[in-house]
């Protein structure tokens, strides 16, 4: 098969949409189709172009066998809701030429991931032009998130987008994304049963098996092997509700034997660090390279989650699967009912969004219970293994390409 990527985020981005994004491209050119993306110079979650890369200009490589565009994009230095709206629509704009160019290429899937959604029209036209399938992929809903999370503000404006967004939602021949809750949000949206596609996140479960021996980044760090980590990994970004991180650290700051450690980069990072200015027993480090993601999770006794309210049946956070597979129980920040709390239950604990005093109650009884942490961490490693497996999920989502260009029989 030939297939299409419109993404603004791919390798070397290692969070989120690029992580997988990079590792799909990668798993279907190893299996012989031919992949082509149309993406953005790597920039987050710093929100800067990385070095060796431009912000303003076009440019190609070879990534792993797929054949690779880079196209200009203005990256804001405080991505405020105005100034986030702008960003998209910049690269929406100057990969519009380049979508374009691969009609003569003749694709059989033209796949758009959203974030953003200003990816979708031109996903959805070049499909058409070339008679190719058009398929979008929900990594998170972006505009209802934004509104939740009072990114962006207005009835009216809230009104016309969601119109918008399901116009165009509507038009895709598939449209797939990562949770069972989500997949029934596409639905409300007006997608036909027919055409909504399972798609979750997935991990190298083998990569982060719980590792044996001492743990060479709690060495490095002066972590002791008695003493209690509970690690947060990932985005620091707003709808993260990393203020509660902060908040528990700073309830729990009498407590010997208990290490809080930090790591990730984004918008947030900055504010995170001052509000644990003076507190004991707490580290930071910015984002780790994908070779010590093992055991950077292993290092954990416990996962830390934070999300704001709202967000859990919006977007389900892809640093969950890594937790997961880690084999260490995770305490998430969630309501009842949600998927995320569904996901998380009996491989971890609960406490509500928002409520610090709850979080470090819930982090006080994995600290003073092995035999708990030890039973749902082992949940949690299972589950893993046999829902998230990355060959298992890929392999799915491989049939289902082949399913919609009709390759294969529809059972």
């Amino acid at each position: 098969m030939k297939i299409l990527v419109h993404s603004i985020f791919f390798p070397p981005v290692l969070t989120g949409v690029g992580k997988y994004t990079g590792e799909m491209v990668a798993w279907l050119t190893a299996r012989g189709h031919e992949v082509r993306v149309v993406t953005a110079p790597p920039y987050y979650p710093e929100w800067r172009v990385s070095p060796g890369y431009r912000a303003g200009g076009y440019a190609t490589e070879r990534w792993d066998g797929a054949l690779v565009w880079r196209c200009p994009l203005w990256v804001p230095a405080r991505p405020g809701g105005l100034m986030r709206l702008l960003h998209l629509a910049s690269f929406a704009t100057s990969s519009f030429p380049v979508m374009l160019r691969q009609l003569p290429w003749r694709p059989d899937i033209v796949w758009v991931v959203e974030p953003p959604l200003f990816c979708a029209p031109t996903g959805w036209l070049v499909a058409r032009l070339c008679g190719a399938q058009a398929w979008l992929h929900v990594q998170d809903y972006e505009v209802d998130a934004a509104f939740d999370l009072g990114i962006l503000r207005g009835a009216a404006v809230h009104r016309m987008v969601s119109v918008l967004e399901r116009c165009l939602m509507g038009r895709f021949d598939r449209v797939s994304t990562i949770s069972q809750r989500m997949l029934e949000l596409a639905r409300a949206k007006g997608v036909p049963l027919g055409r909504l596609v399972s798609f979750p996140n997935w991990v190298d479960v083998a990569e982060l098996a719980p590792p044996e021996g001492p743990n060479p980044v709690r060495q490095e760090l002066g972590i002791a092997p008695d003493q209690i980590v509970a690690l947060y990994s990932g985005t620091m970004g707003r709808k993260q509700g990393l203020e509660l991180l902060a908040q528990a650290a700073d309830r729990l700051q009498d407590r010997s034997g208990l290490v809080f450690v930090f790591c990730g980069d984004g918008a947030g990072r900055e504010e995170l660090v001052a509000l644990c200015d003076g507190l004991p027993d707490v580290r930071f480090l910015h984002l780790q390279p994908l070779e010590r993601l093992g055991a950077l999770l292993g290092m954990a006794d416990m996962h830390l989650m934070p999300q704001q309210a709202g967000a859990a049946d919006l977007v389900m956070p892809s640093k969950l699967t890594g937790m997961l597979a880690s084999g260490a129980p995770v305490v998430a920040t969630c309501a009842k009912g949600t998927e995320l709390a569904r996901v998380v239950a009996d491989r971890g604990l609960i406490v509500p969004p928002g409520d610090a005093d709850a979080l470090a109650r819930a982090i006080c009884a994995l600290a003073d219970d092995k035999d708990l942490r030890t039973r749902l961490g082992a949940n949690a490693r299972d589950y893993a293994e046999q829902h998230l497996s990355r060959d298992k999920v890929l392999a799915a989502f491989e049939k289902a390409l082949e399913t919609s260009c009709g390759r294969v029989g529809a059972g």
